[in-house]
């Protein structure tokens, strides 16, 4: 596989990666409540459940999508049902101090089920790779382009958690806590829905 066939995928991958999204949502939420280590937790998180699910989808889960329905609509009522639960947390006030001792962890685990339970990125990926990827992709060749797929998704998530993290920008959001979770858990209540429904 040379350059010229992963150009257009790297181009692509780009630009999903910083269209904004619930994972944007997830991943301001953890920077403001624990900082930047759990910010870049959730970065991580994030781009080890994107891998999987390019790595899936670059394996042929259009094959498998089509030979059993069934498990598409199980994938995308468990994400909305995960949305709804994300919006829950976010609306409800918690100001437990113990709810920041696993932060890092927490964090990790909400980047990672908001990346793999969301059928949106699994459209996203089918969308991209039918056009690019080749039936005679090798193993190897396979796990290449979900491993650019990975690096492009958690460095970016990565980078916007460091990036926030040593700015104004996230003290203002801070002093706004209260109102930026309720917008975002709303936000995330009404995809969860739109999905479910």
């Amino acid at each position: 596989m040379d350059l010229a066939a992963l150009t257009p995928i790297i181009v692509v991958l780009c630009l999903g990666a910083i269209s904004p999204g619930p994972s944007l949502a997830v991943l301001l939420r953890n920077t403001m409540e624990g900082g930047k280590a759990r910010g870049v937790s959730c970065g991580l998180g994030h781009g080890i459940g994107f891998g999987i699910y390019a790595f899936i989808a670059v394996s042929g889960i259009a094959q498998l999508k089509a030979s059993a329905g069934g498990a598409a609509e199980v994938l995308e009522i468990v994400g909305g049902l995960f949305l709804l639960l994300l919006a829950v947390l976010m609306i409800r006030d918690s100001s437990d101090e113990g709810e920041h001792r696993y932060s890092e962890r927490r964090g990790f685990a909400e980047g990672f089920l908001i990346a793999f339970l969301n059928p949106k990125i699994l459209a996203f990926l089918l969308a991209i790779f039918s056009q690019f990827v080749q039936p005679d992709f090798t193993w190897g060749e396979r796990a290449m382009v979900a491993g650019i797929a990975m690096l492009i998704d958690g460095g970016w998530y990565i980078m916007v958690a460091l990036v926030i993290s040593g700015t104004a920008l996230l003290g203002k959001l801070e002093e706004n806590a209260r109102k930026v979770e309720l917008t975002m858990g709303c936000l995330l209540a009404g995809l969860g829905l739109w999905i479910l429904l």
